[in-house]
């Protein structure tokens, strides 16, 4: 079997991460070890002098779908849920990707806003220039492969780990 890059989007806090572990959960279940790049933590590590202007989004995004479908190339599964908020964050990593499926986590601003462990939307409260659905736009998918009802959606889940079996 090939690896794949399974890029998890929506805006922050929509439970993008939570929805990802439960897909690395099931895979593991059926005997697979998934690789999770989860999007906050590759930035802490690898790019922390990296900020949030359009020009240091371009190089994150671009660097992070390189290491995805680099693993992928080497026959991983790999899970990344991360914003990309401009479509052509997420054209990039389908384009380098041997196999890609995008996931949309469609939690309203409101949900996301009241789940927001980390204080995002607070913090952007005062300068809301550069925080996706705040001061940034947030480009939806044209055509996911699946939509999410949120970090919790068990059926999700399950369609994303159908789309994974043996192609």
């Amino acid at each position: 079997m090939s690896g794949a890059v399974v890029w998890f989007t929506g805006l922050p806090a929509s439970g993008k991460s939570t929805l990802a572990r439960g897909v690395q959960r099931r895979l593991r279940d059926r005997g697979e070890l998934p690789c999770l790049l989860d999007g906050d933590v590759v930035r802490r590590l690898l790019a922390p002098l990296l900020g949030y202007s359009d020009r240091e989004r371009h190089v994150f995004y671009e660097a992070l779908a390189g290491l995805a479908a680099e693993l992928a190339h080497q026959g991983l599964t790999v899970l990344v849920p991360a914003t990309a908020h401009r479509r052509a964050y997420r054209q990039h990593a389908r384009e380098l990707a041997p196999y890609f499926v995008e996931v949309w986590v469609t939690t309203s601003l409101a949900d996301c806003q009241a789940h927001d462990e980390k204080g995002l939307y607070a913090a952007a409260a005062g300068s809301p220039g550069t925080l996706p659905g705040v001061g940034q736009s947030y480009e939806p998918p044209e055509q996911a492969e699946v939509q999410a009802k949120g970090g919790h959606d068990g059926d999700a889940v399950e369609r994303i780990a159908t789309l994974l079996l043996p192609r």
